[in-house]
This record gives C-alpha cells, sequence and structure tokens, in this order.
C-alpha cells in the first residue's frame, strides 16, 4: 500500500537548507511541523503565533511541558525545535498574523507559507495575504480523527475561501472563555459549564476567565508572571468550578453573580481585550430580580420551545434549572455525576438559560431553546496522531512543491475509518480556481440584498465587510462620480458616519460600493440591492450565496472537508485539502482519486457564488460526493474542516 522512498536527491536537500518558510501557529500541528521541518532539513523558519500555553495542551503539543504555561508558544516552540537541530535558524513571532506589521511585503520574504491554525478569519486572511503575495500556501487541518491538507497556489488552484465553509464546530479556548462573538460561543460555554458543575469535569473545558489569554497580555513575561500568580493565590482559573460550587450548595443566586457578574468585572480589569471590542455588561441577581417582571416576560409567546424570553426569564430559567439538576446529584449520591443530554429537559434548561444570558451580556441576540438544542452539538475531541498524521502530509506536499513539481500535489483527506477501496488517506488532484469566488477571482465583485433605510454604517463595516467577507481594516468609497468616502481605516475619519443610514448618503438600489483592504490587498466591488421584503431578522443577503442548509447529497461522502480542528479541540485547524505520495518520506498511496470537483452534489452549487465563513451551512454536503460513488458505513456527520 506504501513504500519507504530513499533520502532526497542534493539539489532538493540545498534547496531545503536555503528557502524560508513561515509557519503561522505553534499548537497541535504546528509543534509537530516544527519538528518534521527541522528533521526533514529545513534550516530558514520563522514561526507566528499569538497564544500562551495552557495546561490542557500538554497532553498532545508535545514541545511544551508543565514548566512552560503562561508562556508564548511560538518561542518555546523554537526552544524546544532547536534541540533536535541546533544549527538551524527559526524566528519565533509572539504576536497575531493579522497585526497589521506582517503585510504583504513580509510575506513575500518566504518560499512557501504553511498553516497550522486555529480559526477561519485567520486562516482567511493568511490566504489573501499569500494570493498577494503570490506565495504558495499549505492548508491544513484536524477535528477528531479527521484531516486535511492541501496547496493553494494563486491562478491555479482553488484558495481557501473559493468554496463555502459551513459553521465552525469547534473553538479557541480564549475565545470560549473571554472573548464570545457569536451565539455558538455561548452555547458551547453553557455546554462546558453544565460538564464543571454537574459532570465530568475536564480541563479542556474551562469556562472562568482565561488569565493567560494572549490577546491580554502580549508580553511573554507577564503571561507567565499571571499564571504563576494565579496557581498562588486560588484564582477561579485554578480552583475547581464544581469544588467552589459545592461549597455555596449549588446556591443558584451565587452562581448567577460569579458567573454573569464577577467573572464578567474581571474580564473587564482585561482592558486590552476591550480595546477593538464592545466590552461585556455585568449582570446583578439583585437588580433583575426587583425588575418589573410581567407574565409575558416569564413565558414569551407562541410555542414553547420556540420562545425568546428577555433576561429575566432566563434568569429565572437558569435559577429553576439548578435546584432541579441539584436535587438529581444528591438523589444519586456522593461523588455522582450528571451527562449532558439534549433531551434531558432540565439539561437543556440549564444550557438554554446560561447561553442566553451570556449571549445578553456580550450583546447579542438571544436565541430560543429550539435553536439552542439544534446549535448544542458534541465536542470534537483533538487526537494527538491525527496531528502527527496532518503535520507529515504538509511536509510532503512542501517537498513537491520546493521541487517545482506542482502537478504533483494533491488534496489529501485523512477519513476515520477505511473507505470501501480500503483506504484511510485518500488524494484528489487539486481544483482549478472558482471563477466566481469572491476572493481570488480577476475582478472580485458581489451582491448584497440590504434595506438601505435601515442598515447603518457600522453594520455594513462590522457585520458585512468585516464578519461576511472576512477584511480586516476595509475603505469604501460610493461610486457616484463624486467619490464619496463611506468608510475609512484611518481612525476617526468617518466615525461620524457611523450610526447613519446608507440612505443617508444617497446609496439606493443599484448603487455600487469600491472596498479596498489595503493590508490584505484585497479589492471587492459590492452591488446593492435594496430590499424591504427580507426575512425577520435577516439584515442582508449575499445574492447566488449558498442556502444556510445546504443540501443532503444523494450519495454518501467521503473526504469532505472537515470541521475546524486543531486548536486541538478548542478550535478547528486550517482547512482546504492536500495530499501526498512522493518524494523522501513515505508513498501514501497511488491508487488516486478523481478531482474533488468532478463530485458536485447538484448541478447549481458550481454556479452559486461561495459562501463566507460566517453562515451556517453544511458545506461539505454540497462539496464533494463519495469519490467511488458508492455507499459506505464510514461517513459519519463529516464535517468542513475549518
Amino acid at each position: 500500500m506504501a513504500k519507504l522512498v530513499g533520502p532526497l536527491r542534493k539539489e532538493l536537500a540545498d534547496s531545503l537548507s536555503s528557502c524560508r518558510v513561515l509557519v503561522v501557529g505553534a499548537g497541535g500541528i504546528g509543534c509537530e511541523l516544527l519538528k518534521n521541518l527541522v528533521l526533514t532539513g529545513f534550516k530558514n523558519i520563522e514561526v507566528i503565533d499569538l497564544d500562551t500555553i495552557d495546561v490542557s495542551n500538554l497532553n498532545r503539543q508535545f514541545l511544551f511541558q508543565k514548566k512552560h504555561v503562561g508562556k508564548s508558544k511560538a518561542q518555546v516552540a523554537k526552544e524546544s525545535v532547536l534541540r533536535f537541530c541546533p544549527s538551524a535558524n527559526i524566528t519565533a513571532y509572539h504576536d497575531s498574523i493579522m497585526n497589521p506589521d506582517y503585510n504583504v511585503e513580509f510575506f513575500r520574504n518566504f518560499q512557501l507559507v504553511m498553516n497550522a491554525l486555529d480559526n477561519r478569519a485567520a486562516r482567511n486572511h493568511v490566504n489573501r495575504m499569500c494570493l498577494a503575495a503570490d506565495i504558495p500556501l499549505i492548508e491544513s487541518g484536524t477535528a477528531g480523527y479527521l484531516g486535511q491538507v492541501t496547496v493553494i497556489k494563486k491562478g491555479q488552484t482553488e484558495c481557501y475561501e473559493c468554496q463555502p465553509k459551513p459553521t465552525q464546530k469547534t473553538f479557541p479556548g480564549c475565545t470560549i472563555r473571554n472573548t464570545p462573538s457569536e451565539p455558538i460561543h455561548c452555547i458551547v460555554w453553557a455546554k462546558y459549564l453544565y460538564n464543571q458543575l454537574f459532570g465530568e469535569e475536564d480541563a479542556d473545558q474551562e469556562v472562568s476567565p482565561d488569565t493567560a489569554d494572549p490577546e491580554a497580555a502580549w508580553n511573554p513575561a507577564d503571561a507567565a508572571a499571571r499564571a504563576t500568580a494565579s496557581n498562588k493565590d486560588g484564582d477561579i482559573k485554578r480552583v475547581s468550578t464544581k469544588e467552589w460550587a459545592r461549597s455555596t450548595g449549588y446556591d443558584p443566586v451565587k452562581l448567577f453573580n460569579k458567573l454573569f457578574k464577577d467573572d464578567i468585572m474581571y474580564l473587564l480589569t482585561m482592558d486590552k481585550l476591550w480595546k477593538k471590542r464592545k466590552a461585556p455588561l455585568p449582570l446583578d441577581w439583585t437588580e433583575i430580580h426587583h425588575l418589573e417582571f410581567s407574565q409575558e416576560e416569564a413565558c414569551g409567546t407562541g410555542l414553547k420551545d420556540q420562545q425568546v424570553l428577555g433576561v429575566q426569564g432566563y434568569a429565572q430559567l437558569f435559577h429553576r434549572s439548578v435546584e432541579t439538576l441539584r436535587s438529581q446529584l444528591i438523589e444519586k449520591g456522593e461523588g455522582a455525576e450528571l451527562v449532558w443530554d439534549k433531551d434531558d429537559p432540565p439539561a437543556m434548561d440549564f444550557v438554554t438559560a446560561a447561553a442566553n444570558l451570556r449571549m445578553n451580556v456580550f450583546s447579542m441576540n438571544m436565541k430560543s431553546r429550539f435553536d439552542v438544542k439544534s446549535m448544542a452539538g458534541n465536542i470534537i475531541p483533538a487526537i494527538a496522531t491525527t496531528n502527527a498524521v496532518i503535520a507529515g502530509l504538509i511536509v510532503l506536499e512542501a517537498l513537491k512543491t520546493l521541487n517545482s513539481e506542482f502537478d504533483q500535489c494533491r488534496t489529501i483527506f485523512l477519513n476515520k475509518q477505511p473507505n470501501p477501496r480500503k483506504k484511510l488517506l485518500v488524494p484528489c488532484a487539486l481544483d482549478p480556481p472558482n471563477p466566481s469566488c469572491y476572493v481570488c477571482a480577476s475582478k472580485p465583485e458581489v451582491t448584497v440584498k440590504l434595506n438601505v433605510h435601515k442598515t447603518i454604517v457600522q453594520a455594513l463595516q462590522d457585520k458585512i465587510l468585516k464578519e461576511k467577507f472576512g477584511m480586516v481594516a476595509p475603505d469604501v468609497q460610493i461610486e457616484d462620480g463624486k467619490g464619496t468616502i463611506l468608510i475609512s481605516s484611518e481612525e476617526g475619519e468617518t466615525e461620524a458616519n457611523n450610526n447613519k443610514f446608507l440612505s443617508d448618503f444617497g446609496i439606493r438600489n443599484g448603487s455600487r460600493l469600491q472596498v479596498d483592504d489595503f493590508l490584505q490587498d484585497y479589492t471587492l466591488l459590492v452591488n446593492l440591492i435594496h430590499s424591504e421584503e427580507l426575512e425577520k431578522d435577516v439584515e442582508f443577503e449575499v445574492v447566488g450565496d449558498a442556502p444556510d442548509k445546504a443540501p443532503t447529497p444523494s450519495v454518501p461522502e467521503e473526504g469532505k472537508n472537515i470541521a475546524n480542528g486543531n486548536k486541538d479541540s478548542a478550535q478547528p485547524s486550517t482547512s482546504s485539502k492536500a495530499a501526498a505520495e512522493d518524494d523522501d518520506v513515505l508513498i501514501v498511496d497511488s491508487d488516486e482519486e478523481p478531482s474533488s470537483s468532478t463530485m458536485e452534489a447538484s448541478p447549481e452549487s458550481s454556479n452559486r457564488k461561495r459562501k463566507h465563513h460566517g453562515t451556517d451551512t453544511d458545506d461539505a454536503a454540497s462539496k464533494r460526493k463519495r469519490l467511488d460513488q458508492q455507499p459506505a458505513d464510514d461517513d459519519e456527520d463529516i464535517i468542513a474542516l475549518d
């Protein structure tokens, strides 16, 4: 099935020792990748990661030890890898790849970029920077036992954003604990909280503020000092949530005030987190209790599961559910644990209430019990061996890319079970660029439907341009013959426009906006369609975008995109596709599968504009049919690997 290949040819070995490569991410995949690179012969490596080391990383990120907790992942990874190869020249950056310092010129310093990321926004950004710099990018990602690697080259292959991506299924710990920005983050937090209070505790499911959040402490020494201090003073991050809850007798009011008041006030002291985000608003039980509480507020209207209560209603639901779950624990006896089940009413009440209260704290629209239940899926675990396999495949693709054998590069899917042809690793030919992609097309263009009389400039910037289209610092000019500047990335220049409606600037049906992100060297033409018939709570639609729920394929799939993995359990790694079977290490498979582009689930899918990362869609389902067109029993819920 596979065969070992001899040493690298001298020309390729020399190329490895002289070329410069960038590794983005030093977590689960990143640790394995850095080790592989130096042992393969790469000598000039730069690695960047904003994260710091947490205790929960130690079971799979083998370059780190307990003494490193609180320190920079990139810096410690560098020091550890140098022990494998002291002659390597490694530069580490404890920073965000989205920092403007890492511009197109920075990316042009490298012959190859390799992503080992754990969030979609950063992946989108690196994708655009590599396109702008015309540098090959190797994308990767894991989710449990599933993995994926791909090669992206401008003008020759699909870019990372050419195809729709499903909603992320896993998320970074610091996002869950400190800076949630979407309802799913709050729902995952509430499920973690249930386990911490009533179920089996898990170090990967901590819910208290993350004192070593890399954004909150950019100086590695500060992060290390915080971690040390928290061990000494009994900081909530280091104290068992269950122990504390037991000491209060699972008092619902004390739990409420700790979770939604005290912890939030602590987060507010981490002021760096809120320089570019809206700060959270703490909730106090006493204040809520004394507010006028109507029967309508308590019960809502319509079908029970589809009601969206107010903050008082969810506070009462939280109180009742804690009391019920406390009683269940007592009945089970000393040391008992409860298991969360979405079909268990008290458990579902607790998660619904806790998630919605946190949504309120972070200024999000709250969700009905029905919505929460549909979004609360299983948390995908991080598997160290999956990271190791994917990191090996990344290096194989890197060797082919640097050896100018681009036609040999592949997308490779690592499946949980062998396919009907007994393969765990399935290579596919790389797909050509999607001509409708609003990122890598020669003239990126998109059409957005919205109500110009109700959409304010701030929403256009934050929800459409940044969240939906992944821009970092957009500048917007109206094509009105006068060159009116609607949004400027220069601080303070257009702030007065933020709360004005688009119609206030003469924008109407058919207006066009030219949007530039100079950091990403990216220009997008946005055509606006005015509509007063959008569905309730829908602020805008991207015309031609994929639907929220992609059609279920008629044939089982095999090499679908997998859910974000890598943060290894917290958040996905990168996504895309890639392959391997070559050069010096291991030939994975010679029975190559057809290109993924031959496996569209529906004829329309190739004509749809790609859906950006923020939408809920079963992307993989509409992208790729089972390669050999045979059903098999090995395709369980493969989610898009992000």
